[in-house]
């Protein structure tokens, strides 16, 4: 029997911002791409609305059974996340000299995107099992360790540091939140200093051009600077107002590279100016707001945890990539949620949405 209270706690207004994020990428997309020379490209919007109906198909799987039956499955999605990079390794296919890829008839799935809700999950598990007022201890905090450290393995050997070191700070971020002991906190972050030489020194070439790219652009603007240089001028030249639909110089002479994906915050704010981007933004900031909301009124563990979990990604993956575009990070190829073109993106996020839209509305049961 339906029980009404679902309806009533559901959370309307996360669907209705995630919906208008998915709506004003799918635009984007189609400005950034129209144009384009490729015919394949040209119907990259296309392709992103079928990705937006898969992925919208599986968020209404994802909150219409009890997340705790995701609690249940954890350790078998898991396991299937960790066999589909893999498989990665072995089958996958090569695209600008990574390996991410799984081909799957017409249709390509990039396993470490599935990854990141796959470890929030166990993690969540994991966490609510062990979560005490004293903080987690060294010992507690090994298996958690293992769980990040072998997804981030397999997904460096694509090689794609971009998703690892995102897995990483929403671990990170699960992890301060359920506490850690104060003598072990201090212990860690000894140990990450330690390793910050050696964590430099295992970088590949190009890796390392990216954070010195980072820190001076202009070093080489028609090389590794290019990217940064001609998003910042993409975003400035939209001023207040911006340029207007599919009027951005930037992007229509080609001067702005994947603008389709990693940088198509530039595309849009140089068509929607300062207020478009920053009415983005807002929107972001609504749902992160209401998931940490969801994650403060579940009295189940499991439940607070995954929603915590979940709002890192979503803040993350924003932050990061924001400030990629503008600059004021290192170019290391992380999606906008919602609005970059990628099929694999586009159905983690909305899945990590209708997680979290289904905690929301079985708050009550744990009260």
């Amino acid at each position: 029997m339906f029980d009404r209270r679902l309806a009533e706690n559901f959370e309307w207004l996360v669907l209705l911002v995630v919906l208008s994020l998915c709506t004003v990428g799918i635009m984007t997309i189609f400005s950034a791409v129209v144009e384009h020379p490729d015919n394949y490209m040209q119907n990259l919007y296309f392709k992103q609305i079928i990705w937006i109906g898969i992925g919208l198909a599986a968020m209404t799987g994802c909150f219409i059974v009890s997340y705790k039956q995701v609690d249940r499955y954890a350790i078998l999605i898991y396991l299937l996340c960790i066999l589909l990079l893999l498989l990665v390794l072995m089958l996958g296919r090569y695209v600008a000299g990574s390996r991410r890829w799984l081909v799957l008839g017409p249709l390509s799935l990039q396993p470490s995107e599935l990854v990141k809700v796959a470890v929030v999950i166990m993690l969540a598990r994991y966490y609510a099992q062990h979560v005490s007022t004293d903080g987690l201890t060294f010992r507690e905090l090994l298996i958690p360790a293992f769980i990040v450290f072998l997804p981030c393995v397999l997904i460096l050997k694509q090689p794609d540091l971009g998703t690892a070191g995102v897995i990483i700070l929403i671990a990170g971020t699960m992890t301060i939140f359920v506490k850690i002991e104060k003598k072990t906190l201090l212990s860690l972050l000894l140990m990450v200093l330690l390793a910050v030489p050696a964590a430099w020194f295992s970088l590949k070439g190009y890796q390392k051009q990216r954070i010195i790219t980072f820190l001076n652009p202009e070093e080489d603007p028609l090389g590794a600077g290019y990217h940064i240089i001609q998003s910042k001028i993409a975003i400035g030249s939209g001023m207040v107002h911006g340029k207007g639909f599919r009027s951005g110089t930037q992007n229509a002479l080609s001067f702005l590279p994947e603008q389709h994906t990693d940088f198509i915050f530039s595309v849009l704010s140089e068509e929607w100016g300062f207020i478009g981007g920053g009415l983005v933004l807002l929107l972001f900031l609504v749902v992160i707001l209401r998931g940490l909301n969801i994650a403060y009124g579940c009295k189940d563990p499991f439940g607070t945890i995954l929603s915590v979990g979940i709002t890192a990604l979503i803040f993350w993956e924003v932050f990061i990539n924001i400030g990629m575009v503008m600059g004021l990070m290192p170019v290391v190829g992380v999606p906008l949620p919602f609005i970059s073109y990628g099929g694999s993106s586009s159905i983690t996020m909305l899945v990590g949405t209708g997680l979290l839209l289904n905690v929301g509305m079985r708050r009550f049961l744990f009260e």
